[in-house]
């Protein structure tokens, strides 16, 4: 099958975009479309995919080259591993483009960890916290 050997009600539900991006109108979760197929639900990226080239390989998901979640054109999804599919993403760029920790100490060589998950923390945070988490402890053992 090729993409558009799909059901004609398949594409009753998409719209062509002048960006190329053949946009889901229909039912959506989380920004995705869904599809019913043969009984089931399906993400209708993943259907128009599978159609044009097959199950992709298994532990890679689909990336939507055009960061479009509603797109369901197959020459805009690739198959890739989790971590490519984050790293393309927008998910943590905003808390990239933070200059102040949540306390407002700027984050500057100086002052800022990275810690083993690869996330920011202020130093000035984190050495008063480990003072308030000691001063804790031996209150305890009093």
């Amino acid at each position: 099958m090729s993409y558009f050997g799909l059901p004609a009600r398949f594409h009753a539900k998409t719209k062509q975009l002048d960006n190329g991006c053949i946009e889901w109108t229909a039912y959506k979760t989380r920004g995705y479309g869904r599809f019913k197929l043969a009984g089931k639900m399906t993400l209708a990226h993943r259907t128009a995919y599978i159609a044009e080239y097959g199950e992709p390989t298994p532990g890679l998901e689909l990336d939507h080259l055009c960061n479009n979640r509603t797109c369901v054109n197959p020459t805009h999804l690739q198959a890739v591993t989790h971590a490519e599919n984050v790293r393309r993403g927008d998910s943590g760029k905003h808390n990239a483009a933070k200059t102040h920790c949540p306390r407002g100490h700027e984050y500057t060589a100086g002052n800022t960890y990275t810690n083993p998950r690869g996330s920011r923390e202020c130093r000035i945070c984190k050495q008063a916290a480990e003072k308030k988490r000691t001063r804790k402890k031996s209150e305890g053992k009093r």
